[in-house]
């Protein structure tokens, strides 16, 4: 039952047009990556231009990093894509940003985003959400001082919530 309903929630995401017809210049095709099976949902903010270009999620520097951090922990890239779950909170690539690097969603992307958000949660349940930089943060979180939230663990809605900063340095 879970992997049909996630399966028939990622053809949704892929065909999803709701931003171009809303008139934000995003490049249209969701990016996440994982299974029914996954404990662990790491959430980003959107996928970035690397992404874009290879269909998957944190495939860029920010992801080498990330995946830096996620070894310290225990986990191994190859296996931690394979067994959990990797999402944003925009699907698609937001396009550039005004200087250097990708435009931050905007609060209406973010909204037009936030059902698929809600059903991948529900259909996968994780013990574990990872959500990465302030915008994945505050989303989780509600609003607050990085430096009081990163590496702290929270419970949320029954489950684990652990902060971290964007893996570009943004958030550093």
């Amino acid at each position: 039952m879970y992997k049909a309903s996630l399966t028939k929630l990622h053809k949704e995401m892929r065909r999803c047009q709701r931003c171009l017809e809303a008139g934000y210049p995003i490049t249209p095709g969701a990016i996440f990556s994982g299974g029914p099976s996954a404990r662990v949902m790491v959430v980003g903010q959107a996928p970035g231009v690397r992404e874009k270009e290879t269909g998957l999620p944190f495939s860029g520097p920010a992801g080498k990093r990330l995946f830096s951090w996620l070894t310290e922990a225990g986990f191994e890239e190859e296996e931690f894509r394979a067994v959990q779950y990797i999402t944003a909170i925009t699907k698609c690539y937001p396009g550039k940003g005004r200087s250097r690097g990708d435009r931050v969603p905007t609060a209406e992307e973010r909204k037009l985003c936030a059902p698929f958000l809600v059903r991948e949660l529900d259909i996968l349940r994780p013990q574990l959400t990872i959500p990465v930089g302030r915008v994945a943060i505050n989303h989780f979180l509600g609003r607050g001082r990085l430096a009081d939230l990163i590496g702290n663990v929270f419970e949320r809605d029954g489950r684990l919530v652990l902060p971290l900063p964007h893996p570009s340095g943004a958030n550093l």
